[in-house]
């Protein structure tokens, strides 16, 4: 059984991280989704929250692909918890040349920590590749439209979040 471990804050999940995981349904026969949980990163979300939330929106990508998901909470590096997951792969969406050079870097240092792990980027497709968390965000706080970036559970979860 081919197993991946696709790492993030998803915070909130946005269409972007759907389709990464939809699109990682092609390559592994299980996909372990890890929220991380790291001290330095102020979330709008709780972890439990993200992922209930994860849980939720995944389930259908999982039911029509046929895909096998688990979805855990992280606090320490990602390949102690691809590792835990026993993933050999570790998925990364690319939305641009920006995430593009940070992605590489981690995916090397990862590489020489854990030679038995190998890094798969997914460029993000046309419809997604603008959707970043933190400006989607940025537009909920100021009351903007979520719809064409989050899924109703993702826009449910941060209206919670902001008080509204």
């Amino acid at each position: 059984m081919r197993i991946g471990f696709y790492p993030g804050s998803f915070d909130p999940v946005t269409y972007g991280h759907l389709d990464v995981i939809a699109r990682a349904a092609r390559l592994v026969d299980k996909l372990v989704i890890g929220v991380g949980a790291h001290g330095g990163k102020a979330a709008l979300l709780t972890v439990d929250e993200r992922v209930a939330l994860l849980k939720a929106v995944a389930e259908p990508v999982a039911r029509h692909s046929g895909l096998k998901i688990e979805v855990v909470a992280f606090d320490g590096l990602t390949i102690d918890a691809a590792h835990h997951a026993k993933a050999r792969i570790i998925i990364r969406g690319l939305r641009d040349a920006t995430d593009f050079d940070y992605e590489v870097q981690m995916a090397q240092m990862n590489g020489a920590m854990a030679t038995e792990l190998e890094t798969v980027f997914l460029a993000a497709s046309p419809a997604t590749r603008m959707i970043a968390s933190s400006l989607v965000k940025q537009m909920a706080k100021m009351g903007g439209d979520t719809s064409l970036f989050l899924p109703k559970e993702s826009q449910a979860a941060l209206k919670r979040a902001m008080g509204r």
